[in-house]
């Protein structure tokens, strides 16, 4: 009895041996012939540059707008080093020439306590004096004044409030310093003479221009301060809550310690541009110099002295008239030194957080 074809397809597939090809002659040798075609066509593969290949690529492409906004950035840098180092030569060269006349002695310049330059007395201390009374004054007005402000910002404010009074409070900054100093002629001073007495308190002092100029530079501190305050990491803040402490702890505790280096950098900052405060000083801290320590006398700081003297007839290269660089190159110095402090201290009590 002979096996069907089924069976003998089923034996060969469970064997595990190939089935018999059944086909025609002509049809097998139809489709090896497909095979070979197929088999034969031509394959292409992507060229995949290397990475030396993609960089010189890019290196050699000519990138104009990008040469020139790098070329006008660096154009500012360097303008603004240059202008720095200009003044500073100019400054030194005139200062120089001052110091090297022989009717100026340099021991006498630091050392005495009397600025007439009429009768060749060319001692600073009291016109530095007087700049360093009037700073004080002012940075003690600013000082706590715009750090509760920034603190009242940052805690305390809602959005639209710190929306709408930091903007406010920033006026400030934009108002001609000859109104400061008419108001503090005119509206300050009246009120130190109704509390102090007319016969205490004289009609140009250095008490209301320091105050005056405080509230020129508490717009300043304030808005460094609260930048200072907001960038505290939220999980301090959190983490204070969660220990109970109240919101006035957690601010005084906690992020204004957190923040020192800024508030300290603020308040640096707002002293420096006490320091070079003139239209003010000029016209209500009074004229001449005089060394006292008593706020409520006239006296003339280094700024207001400058104006002053150079407002009126000096004949180019006089010896009055190179005084006045030697003058803004003390400014200078003291200004530099607080710069050089401020970033000191930024740089010992700045906390990093993740």
């Amino acid at each position: 009895m002979s096996l069907t074809r089924p069976h003998i397809q089923e034996n060969a597939s469970a064997s595990g041996d190939p089935p018999d090809d059944h086909r025609l002659p002509s049809e097998r040798n139809g489709a090896q012939d497909d095979m070979e075609q197929t088999t034969e066509l031509p394959v292409t593969l992507p060229v995949i540059p290397s990475q030396a290949a993609r960089a010189a690529s890019l290196t050699k492409r000519p990138r104009i707008g990008e040469f020139l906004i790098q070329s006008l950035l660096f154009a500012c840098g360097a303008i603004s080093i240059a202008v720095t180092i200009s003044i500073v030569i100019v400054l030194g060269q005139e200062s120089l020439l001052f110091f090297t006349n022989p009717e100026v002695s340099v021991a006498e310049f630091f050392t005495t306590f009397r600025w007439q330059p009429q009768i060749r007395q060319f001692g600073v201390w009291p016109l530095v004096t007087a700049t360093l009374m009037t700073s004080l004054i002012a940075i003690l007005t600013a000082m706590p004044l715009g750090l509760c402000a920034a603190i009242f910002l940052s805690e305390y404010a809602s959005p639209q409030v710190k929306g709408t009074l930091k903007p406010t409070l920033e006026v400030l900054a934009g108002i001609p310093t000859v109104v400061y100093g008419y108001f503090a002629l005119t509206f300050m001073t009246p009120i130190l003479r109704s509390i102090f007495g007319a016969d205490v308190v004289n009609i140009y002092n250095n008490a209301s221009a320091g105050i005056v100029i405080g509230i020129m530079i508490m717009p300043l501190v304030t808005s460094m301060s609260e930048d200072a305050l907001s960038a505290v990491p939220r999980a301090l803040r959190e983490g204070a809550y969660g220990l109970g402490a109240t919101r006035l702890e957690t601010a005084v505790q906690v992020v204004v310690p957190a923040a020192f280096s800024g508030i300290v950098a603020a308040f640096i900052i707002g002293i420096s541009r006490a320091f070079g405060e003139t239209m003010i000083v000029a016209i209500a801290a009074g004229a001449g110099p005089n060394l006292t320590l008593n706020p409520f006398a006239s006296a003339e700081t280094i700024a207001g002295h400058i104006v002053r003297i150079s407002g009126g007839d000096l004949s180019y290269a006089s010896l009055d008239y190179e005084s006045l660089f030697a003058l803004a190159l003390v400014l200078f110095i003291i200004t530099l030194a607080l710069n050089l402090i401020s970033r000191y201290l930024v740089s010992r009590f700045r906390e990093v957080y993740e």
